[in-house]
């Protein structure tokens, strides 16, 4: 599961017990993401709300597959294929066509945006920079997205889902976290702030 010691959900007690109830999947699966949290569980609080605020609020106005999009084209740019498999299930199940589903990753994989309309590919280009050379990024980048047809709120949506997948690759990473166990492609999809479950 990962480098470190994890509290099963079996043996979690307490404030544990209480944040595995609520991030659970069918037959009380937590996902290892969630999981090696486990021996600093208020870690596991600031993850899961920038996790379900950033990807899962009904508030954002850009289509959800193209943000599940962005999650696993910045983890193949980080090489954190724990994300990337997570993912790629998760916009499966959006897009309800493998096939459509498989030609992005395609063209993701051959960092190829032609499948994509202008502001989505400029919105993949910007992702890419702030991913591999975040300090060099200058105004510009945010005026060409403007010019796409983006707007300010959209770009602060894409900008924040790329730091989120650029934090959970280097948690993942960082502790040797793989998908052992794990049921591929589950998420919080309730618009209650609260509700946590992954389904």
């Amino acid at each position: 599961m990962s480098w470190i010691e994890v509290i099963s959900f079996e043996k979690a007690k307490g404030k544990l017990k209480r944040l595995y109830e609520k991030v659970t999947g069918p037959d009380n699966n937590v996902d290892n993401i969630m999981g090696v949290h486990s021996l600093r569980p208020h870690t596991m609080v600031g993850h899961m709300a920038i996790y379900k605020n950033v990807l899962h609020h009904s508030d954002n106005t850009l289509p959800k597959w193209f943000l599940e999009t962005i999650g696993v084209y910045v983890s193949m740019l980080n090489n954190c294929e724990y994300c990337v498999d997570h993912h790629f299930e998760g916009l499966k199940r959006l897009l309800k066509e493998d096939e459509k589903a498989v030609e992005i990753r395609k063209s993701l994989e051959e960092h190829s945006y032609d499948y994509f309309k202008e502001s989505f590919k400029e919105a993949l280009q910007y992702a890419k920079e702030l991913t591999l050379k975040p300090s060099e990024l200058q105004k510009e980048v945010i005026e060409k997205l403007k010019r796409k047809g983006l707007t300010d709120g959209e770009i602060l949506e894409i900008n924040q889902v790329v730091s989120y997948f650029n934090y959970a690759n280097r948690t993942v990473l960082g502790l040797g976290v793989n998908t052992e166990g794990d049921i591929l492609g589950l998420s919080p999809n309730s618009s209650d702030g609260d509700n946590w479950k992954h389904q």
